[in-house]
C-alpha cells in the first residue's frame, strides 16, 4: 500500500484557470488553518483500494490521533507512531518493532500529520466538482503532482462545506489504481495521557525491536 505521488506542473496562464487556482487555494488555507488550530484531532477511517480491470476491491478500516507534527495511527493490525524524532512501527503478530527515520517512506506513504501541508510545495492544484455525499456537502479539490511519478496522476481532496474539514481522499493511480480514504467520526481537542505519543519498550518485554 506504499505510495507514490506526484506529474507534471500546470500551467496557469489562462485567465479562468487563476481564478479556478485562487479558490482552491483559498479554501485549502481555510481547512489547513482550521486543522493547525486544533491541540489535537483523532477520527477512523476507511480506505479503499480499486482495480477494476484486475477486479481486485480490498476495504480495510483505520483510526488516528494526531497532534500537530505527532501521530499514532492504528491500521491492517499494526500501530505506527510518530514521537517527533523517530517513527515506530508495532506488529503484534510477529512481536517486532520496527524503528526508522521519519524522512523514510511510511506505510501509507505519507505523513498522516501533513495530510494537509503537501499542497503548499508539491502539487498543483484547481477547483473541481461539488458532490452531494449521503447528504454532505463535499467540494472537491483537485492536487497534481508537480513532478512525474509512475504510479500518480492525481489527487482529488474532498472538504466537507459544512465543517471545513476533510470528508475524503481520493489518489488516482496510472495504472487503473484508485485508492479512497474517508474520514469520519472527527473528534478534536479531546484530553490524552502525556505519553500518548511516546513509545515504551518496556511494554514490549518479548518483542524483537529492529533499528
Amino acid at each position: 500500500m506504499k505510495k507514490k505521488i506526484f506529474l507534471f506542473i500546470l500551467l496557469l496562464s489562462h485567465p479562468l484557470l487563476s481564478q479556478n487556482t485562487e479558490a482552491a487555494r483559498k479554501l485549502l488555507d481555510e481547512v489547513s488553518g482550521k486543522i493547525s488550530s486544533f491541540k489535537n484531532m483523532k477520527f477512523d477511517f476507511t480506505y479503499v483500494l480499486e482495480n477494476r480491470p484486475e477486479n481486485i476491491r480490498q476495504e480495510t478500516n483505520g483510526s488516528v490521533t494526531i497532534s500537530k507534527d505527532l501521530y499514532r495511527i492504528n491500521f491492517l493490525g499494526f500501530e505506527q507512531l510518530f514521537d517527533g524524532k523517530m517513527t515506530y512501527t508495532i506488529i503484534p503478530e510477529n512481536e517486532e518493532i520496527t524503528i526508522s527515520d521519519p524522512e523514510e517512506e511510511s506505510e501509507f506513504g505519507i505523513n498522516p500529520s501533513k495530510i494537509l501541508t503537501i499542497y503548499k510545495k508539491d502539487y498543483a492544484y484547481q477547483w473541481d466538482i461539488k458532490q452531494n455525499v449521503m447528504g454532505t456537502p463535499v467540494q472537491f479539490i483537485k492536487l497534481i503532482p508537480n513532478e512525474e511519478k509512475k504510479e500518480l496522476k492525481y489527487l482529488l481532496l474532498g472538504i466537507d462545506m459544512r465543517t471545513k474539514l476533510i470528508y475524503r481522499l481520493i489518489e488516482i493511480g496510472r495504472y487503473d489504481t484508485r485508492t479512497t480514504l474517508t474520514l469520519k467520526n472527527i473528534k478534536t481537542n479531546i484530553n490524552l495521557r502525556d505519553d500518548f505519543f511516546l513509545f515504551d519498550k518496556n511494554k514490549y518485554p518479548d518483542y524483537y525491536i529492529n533499528n
